[in-house]
């Protein structure tokens, strides 16, 4: 498959800048064709411009993230690697989605701004990797998983109803051992498993 790995923090001695890593190995082995994202190594900027935010539902004006555009509709499976912060997306994570994930992109609004309709049919597989610092209660008894359900409901079913979302998260995430990293890039391998192999 062609697989878009997407990351989104800015230091590279980060564990998610390991992960990814961990990622791209995992997927190259299965014979799969990788593309890295890695937004804060380009320079992405989040933050709409005037021109994109006016054209937004008439004519996107994309030619600054047109690149961005061609590889997310090229991709057949995503890995999402980024930290959870404040309970949410990193503001570049967020701007991506808000530039790229935009209409005539990955949606079609109806004329009165009303229900929305997919375009990202290619797109079947999402693994989502990331971290919180907080413990695994707090994400879901208490916020029940913010994350998850944003990506699940409002970008994934809306934008690309053919995609198998999966999200993996470290929680504790500042206070780990390094057997529990081992465990953790385990569970991302038996998730990439499950994904078709061309092989």
């Amino acid at each position: 498959m062609h697989c878009l790995v997407v990351k989104a923090h800015p230091l590279a001695e980060s564990l998610c800048a390991s992960l990814t890593t961990h990622v791209v190995e995992a997927l190259e082995r299965a014979g799969h064709a990788v593309q890295v994202e890695d937004l804060y190594a380009r320079g992405f900027t989040p933050a709409l411009t005037i021109e994109e935010r006016r054209s937004y539902f008439d004519d996107y004006e994309r030619q600054l993230v047109n690149a961005e555009i061609e590889r997310l509709l090229a991709a057949e499976a995503i890995v999402l690697l980024f930290p959870t912060w404040w309970f949410g997306f990193p503001a570049i994570l967020k701007g991506w989605f808000d530039r790229v994930w935009a209409p005539g992109v990955a949606y079609d609004h109806a004329d009165d701004y009303g229900p929305i309709t997919p375009r990202l049919h290619r797109l079947r597989h999402m693994l989502v990797v990331t971290s919180l610092g907080s413990p695994w209660w707090v994400d879901k008894l208490v916020l029940w998983q913010p994350v998850k359900r944003v990506l699940k409901t409002a970008i994934v079913r809306t934008c690309a109803p053919n995609c198998r979302l999966k999200v993996l998260s470290l929680y504790k995430s500042e206070r780990l051992t390094t057997d529990q990293v081992s465990r953790f890039k385990k569970r991302i391998d038996e998730a990439l498993r499950h994904w078709p192999n061309p092989n």
